[in-house]
């Protein structure tokens, strides 16, 4: 594998292609259990009102565990947690296959089956973005951060839901469940590989509560950090809710639409976002990459405006793409930023905290939409949600003078490659220390 392209260099590390393939099977499952849940509650005799229930309960579970797992991956070997979170996955997905399968299943099982995987999935994102740094050098991280921003919207927006449609229509939502358990359970075959890596960490300090404030603290007091999550946070409260709540009754009310066109916006914005990733990985950090991902935050919420302006779906689904692109190249640049500059004892709940700021903001982006195009009308929220993101990311960069920060610190030139975990080079199932925390 020594001859790989640049964007597939981190799979010549044996670990990494472990680690990548739990993932891929992880988002795979992910994509599965969207479509069967929605089926199932359907099956069922439930309505939106028991849809909405399920799914607010996995972004409650998601929220409530995502600081408890940053706190647990500094302190716990990641592959614990991402074998724990599979196997938690596998037997909550089984458990109601096996009842939805008997025909002895009801909303309550279902309900507390999507609990338990909204659970998993805060406790997943930041061991696994704390273990990457372990199986990848620095020189391969943006890569690695790349290939998971193709596969992320290709397996869990798209072959996913597809193959949970088919199922579902083939034969019942109870087949759907029962392959997001047995794609699960794969997942956890792929991490059970991996070697145990010790953690980074030489104090593991009073307990869990104190981890997470001193996550916090870290956060306030690093500029970078804390300018880029204000940013991003306030980014998501303006962008995310148009484009999830009022983005269908555009493609309806301007394009004369549907579901079908809908989802090709949808399906846009999700290609989109793989070719960005794609081409961002391809190529070294930028220089200034502090104002190169702040701008493409900004920048790239521009073709929001097109939502309210246009009446041709062909400019919506163009707009989309150039949104994921510019969306998902500049998450590319932040995953490997966070792993590159926070040190590594502190990564797991750094990228908790990451985590944790997006999922506060989305549902609150959600329920202001619908009020804020009524007082303002559908063009003037888009507008907003177009414009104001730009000039938040301007007044990031100057305001911090993130464009002085990031000539300081640079990460464009080479980086000492730490020891690798590849089994080969393991001993007894673990690797030794990979060295001081990087800048």
């Amino acid at each position: 594998m020594a001859g790989l392209p640049r964007a597939l260099a981190p799979l010549r590390h044996r670990s990494y292609r472990l680690l990548a393939a739990s993932m891929g099977l992880s988002l795979l499952a992910q994509g599965l259990w969207t479509v069967a849940l929605v089926w199932q509650v359907v099956d069922l005799g439930g309505g939106p009102g028991a849809l909405s229930l399920a799914t607010a309960l996995s972004a409650g579970g998601m929220l409530a565990s995502t600081l408890l797992g940053g706190a647990l991956a500094d302190r716990v070997p990641q592959r614990r947690i991402l074998l724990g979170v599979a196997l938690l996955q596998t037997a909550a997905a089984g458990l109601v296959a096996v009842l939805s399968l008997t025909g002895t299943l009801a909303l309550g099982p279902l309900a507390a089956a999507s609990l338990a995987g909204g659970v998993a999935t805060g406790l997943y994102y930041p061991a696994y973005s704390a273990l990457v740094p372990g199986v990848v050098p620095p020189g391969d991280l943006l890569a690695a951060n790349g290939l998971e921003g193709v596969v992320r919207p290709a397996l869990a927006m798209a072959a996913g839901p597809a193959a949970g449609g088919l199922l579902v229509g083939a034969f019942s939502p109870g087949a759907a469940l029962l392959a997001t358990s047995l794609t699960s359970a794969a997942a956890a075959a792929c991490v059970a590989a991996l070697p145990t890596l010790p953690v980074r960490r030489e104090e593991l300090g009073a307990g869990l509560l104190a981890d997470v404030r001193e996550g916090v603290a870290y956060m306030v007091r690093t500029p970078w950090l804390l300018a880029t999550l204000l940013f991003a946070s306030l980014m998501v409260l303006v962008f995310i809710g148009p484009f999830e709540v009022l983005v269908p009754f555009a493609v309806r009310d301007q394009a004369g639409g549907g579901p079908s066109e809908h989802a090709w916006v949808l399906a846009a914005f999700g290609i989109g976002g793989a070719v960005g990733s794609a081409v961002v990985a391809s190529f070294r950090l930028p220089r200034r990459y502090l104002t190169v991902m702040n701008l493409l935050w900004g920048a790239g919420c521009v073709p929001l405006v097109v939502f309210g302006w246009t009446s041709s779906l062909w400019v919506m689904i163009a707009a989309a793409a150039v949104l994921g692109a510019a969306f998902e190249s500049a998450t590319v640049i932040w995953g490997t930023l966070l792993q590159r500059r926070v040190p590594p004892a502190l990564l797991g709940r750094v990228s908790s905290l990451d985590f944790f700021v997006s999922l506060a903001f989305m549902p609150l982006s959600m329920a202001l939409a619908g009020p804020v195009s009524g007082v303002v009308g559908l063009t003037g929220t888009f507008l907003l949600a177009g414009l104001l993101p730009p000039v938040l990311g301007v007044v990031a960069v100057l305001a911090w003078r993130l464009h002085v920060d990031e000539l300081a610190h640079p990460l464009d030139v080479p980086a000492e490659d730490p020891a690798v975990a590849d089994p080969d080079e393991a001993v007894s199932g673990t690797v030794a220390a990979l060295g001081p925390p990087r800048a």
